[in-house]
């Protein structure tokens, strides 16, 4: 016999339908990557495109500006420089800081995503209005907040 106190909406919950949205759109962009010949994942992209927007980052910086721990960024941050689209140099005035840098195969590497990155966006928008548009990231936005407090404290 099913408890009401246990019982969860799944079907009606917002949470759910967060977790298959996203595990969507990333078989869709590694299949797209895939497809174009760029040896990139979701994950990489992302530093890639901080690293185009701000390069020299320390990596606390770069694990809080992508929500990542410090170990899995560690993690991403090694397979990203067996492929030489980054480089991490040591700090001159404080030898526990590494600073990201995005090197010229990086570079190339991110201009190359980017078509790739904006066929994804116009798929994920289709069959959406611009006031549905704004109406779901106002919804993603106080989704995101509702978890900042939590977030910081990580």
């Amino acid at each position: 016999m099913k408890s009401e106190e246990h019982f969860i909406d799944f079907e009606n919950s917002i949470g759910p339908w967060l977790g298959k949205t996203v595990k969507v759109v990333d078989f869709f962009v590694q299949e797209h990557f895939n497809q174009a010949g760029l040896d990139l994942t979701k994950e990489q992209m992302i530093v890639l495109k901080k690293l185009s927007f701000k390069d020299g980052l320390n990596q606390n910086e770069l694990a809080f500006l992508t929500l990542r721990n410090k170990s899995s960024l560690t993690r991403l941050l090694s397979k990203m420089e067996a492929k030489k689209i980054i480089i991490r140099e040591q700090s001159s005035s404080d030898k526990r800081i590494k600073r990201v840098f995005i090197t010229e195969k990086g570079k190339e590497t991110f201009l190359r995503s980017s078509p790739v990155i904006k066929k994804i966006i116009n798929k994920i928008e289709q069959n959406i209005s611009v006031e549905e548009k704004q109406e779901m990231i106002k919804i993603l936005k106080k989704i995101q907040s509702n978890f900042c407090s939590e977030i910081e404290h990580l």
